[in-house]
């Protein structure tokens, strides 16, 4: 009879989600993941495989965690287009309040580990899709309800914003980004109408 693991591996998923957003996947060591998460390497390697598998896992959930906040948010029923700015005025609270100024994970993904790493490159393109998908359906659904004007491109609306939502993230990782981040916010705010 095989031995019960030593951690709970839905725990240091969640652990190690937070180091490797906060340090990034290069300067994250396997050192420091057995250190946060108070597990043995031989338990880590055992359950998780590698640090990049381990990455890409915690990738997946930080992707499955966002996803559910913004469909959640952007297919509530009834107005859509005001959903669509609660999710931009999200975004900017979220990298505003960060004291740790983390960014977002799909985005320094996007940033540290793409091109090489066409897993990870697969997750980004994914998860940007889904963002898309889920603003666009929110546009296409105002525009059809009189909230947003007839001429109006959900699609291209859509990627402009998905466009626009990661470089918040960016910005905000700055020292001085808060009028920055709250001018952009006006104007993006203002295409929305």
């Amino acid at each position: 009879m095989g031995r019960n693991k030593e951690f709970d591996p839905d725990a240091a998923l969640r652990s190690a989600l937070e180091l490797f957003w906060r340090k990034g996947y290069e300067a994250t060591s396997m050192q420091d993941l057995v250190d946060h998460l108070g597990v043995n390497r031989g338990s880590l390697y055992a359950t998780f495989g590698s640090k990049h598998a381990l990455y890409l896992r915690a990738l997946d959930r930080y992707c499955e965690l966002k996803g559910e906040v913004s469909l959640g948010l952007l297919s509530r029923p009834g107005a859509a287009l005001p959903a669509v700015r609660e999710l931009v005025l999200l975004y900017a609270a979220e990298s505003l309040d960060d004291p740790d100024r983390k960014g977002c994970l799909v985005t320094n993904t996007a940033v540290e580990v793409l091109p090489e790493d066409e897993q990870a490159e697969r997750r980004v393109a994914s998860a940007l899709d889904e963002l898309e998908t889920a603003i666009a359906g929110a546009l296409l659904r105002a525009r059809a309800q009189g909230e947003l004007r007839p001429d109006a491109d959900p699609r291209a609306l859509a990627r402009f914003l998905v466009t626009f939502l990661q470089g918040l993230r960016v910005i905000g990782k700055t020292a001085d980004g808060r009028r920055r981040l709250e001018d952009a916010v006006e104007q993006a705010l203002g295409l929305l109408h």
